[in-house]
C-alpha cells in the first residue's frame, strides 16, 4: 500500500526536513509540496493524495482553512504540523490523524504514519465491503436479506453486567458505565455515582462490550465514548478526556487516534 503524500508548509526548510525524514519509509510517495494554503487546496483537489502533512500557522489560508476548503471532495487524511501545542484540540476536532510539534520527532512521525496506515486500511476495508454488498444484491438478493443489520450486530454485546462485589450482586446497565480501569485480574467499573470491582481480565471484558461505544484509551483504561464531553491537551502528545461526571481520563499517545475518530 503506497501512501500518496503532499507536504504543505510556508517554510522551505521545514518541507526539506520532512522530506528527509519521510525518505526512509518506502511506502510514502511524496507527490507534491506546497508553500501556502491556496496552493495546497488546488493541489489536493487535483492530485487527490492519501495523506497531507499540513502546517497550521501560514499567512493567508492557515491549515484549518485548507481543510475546510477541500470538504467538497472526499478529503485526504491530515497530519497537522505546528509549533504550538494549544492547536491540539482543534486538530482533533478537525478529525486529524495526528498532530506533530516542530521540530518533528522521528518517533512521533513513525506513530503518525502508523495511524495513517490504519485509517487507510479501515477505509479500504469499508469500501470493499460496500462493493461486495452491491454485487451480492445483484447476484444473490436472498443472501442480502439474511445479513444482520447494525442493530442486530449490536445485540451481540452485553446490555447488563452482573458484578459480585462486597457480598452483593449488582446489575449494572452498560450504558451507565463511564470508564473501566484494569488492576491485574480485576476491573474497576466506574459509573457516575459508584465504583465496583469485577474479577475479570480486560481482554475478556472487551469481548462483551460494543467496540463502537467502549474504546481502549490507555493500556489499562477503557472509556465509554458517549460520556466524553471535553478533550484537554497535555504534555508529550498525551491528552485527557473529561467525562460527564467531571472525571478525567488520560489518553496515552498510542491511543490518540481514538480521540481523532470519535470525539468531534
Amino acid at each position: 500500500m503506497t501512501i500518496r503524500t503532499i507536504l504543505v508548509d510556508d517554510e522551505k526548510l521545514a518541507i526539506q526536513g520532512l522530506e528527509l525524514r519521510l525518505a526512509k519509509y518506502p511506502d510514502v510517495d511524496i507527490i507534491d509540496t506546497c508553500s501556502n494554503g491556496r496552493e495546497a487546496i488546488r493541489k489536493i483537489k487535483t492530485g487527490k493524495p492519501d495523506l497531507v502533512f499540513l502546517d497550521i500557522q501560514m499567512p493567508g489560508f492557515d491549515g484549518f482553512s485548507v481543510v475546510k476548503g477541500v470538504m467538497e471532495i472526499e478529503p485526504p487524511l491530515f497530519v497537522f504540523v505546528t509549533a504550538y501545542s494549544e492547536h491540539a484540540v482543534k486538530a482533533f476536532e478537525a478529525n486529524a490523524v495526528d498532530y506533530l510539534l516542530k521540530p518533528v520527532d522521528d518517533d512521533r512521525l513513525a506513530d503518525a504514519l502508523d495511524r495513517a496506515r490504519t485509517r487507510m486500511s479501515e477505509k479500504r476495508g469499508l469500501e470493499e465491503a460496500e462493493k461486495l454488498k452491491v454485487v451480492l444484491a445483484e447476484v444473490a438478493p436472498d443472501a442480502m436479506d439474511a445479513m444482520p443489520d447494525e442493530e442486530e450486530a449490536a445485540g451481540r454485546f452485553e446490555k447488563l453486567i452482573n458484578i459480585k462485589d462486597r457480598g452483593q450482586i449488582f446489575r449494572v446497565d452498560v450504558d451507565s458505565i463511564e470508564h473501566i480501569e484494569a488492576a491485574g485480574d480485576y476491573m474497576c467499573i466506574y459509573t457516575g455515582d459508584n465504583s465496583l470491582i469485577l474479577r475479570e481480565t480486560m481482554k475478556d471484558l472487551e469481548r462483551r462490550l460494543d467496540p463502537r461505544v467502549f474504546q481502549r484509551v490507555h493500556r489499562s483504561t477503557i472509556v465509554n465514548l458517549n460520556q466524553v464531553r471535553q478533550v484537554k491537551p497535555h504534555t508529550n502528545g498525551e491528552c485527557f478526556l473529561v467525562l460527564d461526571s467531571g472525571a478525567q481520563v488520560k489518553v496515552s499517545r498510542s491511543y490518540r487516534d481514538v480521540v481523532a475518530r470519535f470525539v468531534h
